[in-house]
């Protein structure tokens, strides 16, 4: 399998070995014994993510502050060309507000070129981005038919055309604030930085409980858990929007798999494996529209946990053999890389207690059920509440951290259907999360601005 873009590989027969073995255990142990034996293994896994959100934590509240809000001044005597792209399909809601913010980048002018790639839409949004960048001559728009690819295929189309040395990557509901080029681009100097991910926040965390529970969840993600993946072992992951990626690195990989939903998390390990790094930038921020109903959560994170699983599939044998990462970095990618399956064990555990409590296996203790509740939710939540504070965000948005546990139950659910139906091979294709109209709502309950950045 090249890494020039790894094809996701139908593994029923993953499945059935999975099933035999648990037979095999029932076989040799019995059902007890089996029950116990499991609840043992998934509570070491447990145990391990559990000392790893409290790493990030730690090194969130350590040195996270320093770097969020000190006056950091940027180079401005390195501007490399830079293309700036995006994939547009059926945008028109939010197309406006993306030409506004990328219009108002601040990166000389001559050395930057936006290109905004109509993907077959069908609401007109091609024709609202041609009469939008009219006047702008670094702009442009350039149509795609029913060529297929998604986000990936886009991508490719753009890149293929594009002038830059650095190819900087923005999702069209994103708003980047105007200094957000100039920090990401600042990274490429050092030479083994093949790709580099700036911070995202959620702009519409006022339109609905769910979209301000996924705010405080982007608070953990983007200061804590991606933070604390570089500062201990400069391993973060290149995330697909607000992100730049060297386009000589891009064309040596053969551009974006568009065999992955997931084509974010499939180049960072195509990245790792070619022996160059990725870096986070705290400071390059723009904003993103949260999902507003679980329909549209559940549709996002299904996406998210089958394409994650799927490079789990793809690529777990070159981060054993790669001689590109040290021992401790090879563990931190395959944990990097489980981190979707964990919700499936989560599942797994809630079966097992259920199956005792009704009188399959042993009994459950009180003195079992409190640490497996504390490996379950204890280490997310320490990330949610160090995100929080690292972040400086309003007390009241402490109070939407409870809405975090009936999410994650449904989280669970969505992974373990994503993970079931990747080993027997389902078929699944890119699927867009629907927009929002509230334009208006850019900046709205988001952390306050670092000092000494352009707003």
């Amino acid at each position: 399998m090249s890494l020039g873009g790894a094809r996701a590989q139908a593994t029923p027969w993953t499945f059935l070995y999975l099933l035999g073995g648990g037979a095999l255990l029932v076989a040799v142990l019995g059902v007890d014994a089996s029950i116990v034996a499991a609840s043992v293994g998934v509570n070491l896994v447990f145990l391990v993510f559990f000392l790893r959100h409290v790493a990030f934590a730690s090194a969130a509240v350590r040195w996270a502050p320093d770097d969020l809000y000190s006056d950091v001044d940027v180079d401005l005597q390195y501007s490399p060309n830079v293309s700036v792209l995006v994939a547009c399909h059926n945008e028109a809601l939010v197309a406006e507000s993306l030409v506004r913010g990328l219009a108002a980048l601040h990166y000389p002018r001559a050395r930057l070129e936006v290109i905004l790639v109509d993907d077959n839409s069908s609401d007109g949004t091609g024709d609202l981005l041609e009469r939008l960048t009219a006047g702008e001559r670094h702009m442009r728009v350039l149509r795609r038919g029913q060529v297929g690819g998604g986000k990936s295929g886009a991508l490719n189309d753009a890149a293929a055309v594009a002038r830059g040395e650095i190819i900087v990557i923005f999702d069209a509901d994103h708003i980047p604030r105007r200094n957000v080029i100039e920090r990401l681009v600042r990274h490429f100097q050092d030479p083994r930085v093949s790709a580099v991910q700036g911070r995202c926040i959620v702009r519409n965390s006022i339109q609905s409980r769910l979209a301000r529970s996924i705010a405080i969840d982007y608070f953990s993600g983007y200061l804590v858990n991606e933070y604390g993946r570089q500062a201990l072992f400069e391993l973060p992951a290149y995330g697909g929007a607000n992100c730049a990626v060297r386009a000589s690195t891009l064309d040596t990989l053969g551009g974006w798999n568009t065999e992955s939903v997931t084509e974010d998390t499939d180049l960072t390990l195509r990245v790792l494996m070619l022996g160059q790094r990725v870096r986070y930038d705290i400071t390059a921020v723009d904003t993103e529209e949260g999902a507003t109903t679980l329909g549209r959560f559940v549709t996002q994170r299904y996406r998210w946990a089958r394409g994650h699983q799927q490079v789990w599939r793809d690529y777990h044998r070159y981060v054993f053999r790669t001689p590109h990462l040290t021992g401790l970095e090879r563990v931190e990618t395959i944990l990097f890389l489980l981190v979707y399956h964990v919700p499936v064990l989560c599942t797994l555990t809630v079966l097992m207690t259920v199956l005792r409590i009704g009188g399959i296996g042993p009994s459950v203790t009180l003195f079992e059920l409190l640490p497996l509740v504390a490996l379950l939710f204890a280490g997310p939540f320490i990330e949610l509440a160090v995100g929080l504070l690292v972040g400086r965000a309003p007390r009241r948005s402490a109070w939407s951290i409870a809405w975090m546990t009936p999410i994650f139950f449904v989280f669970m659910l969505v992974c373990t259907k994503a993970w079931v139906d990747g080993l027997v091979g389902r078929p699944y294709s890119w699927v867009k999360t629907p927009r929002s109209s509230w334009e208006a709502l850019d900046g709205a309950e988001s952390v306050p601005e670092p000092a000494g950045s352009a707003t």
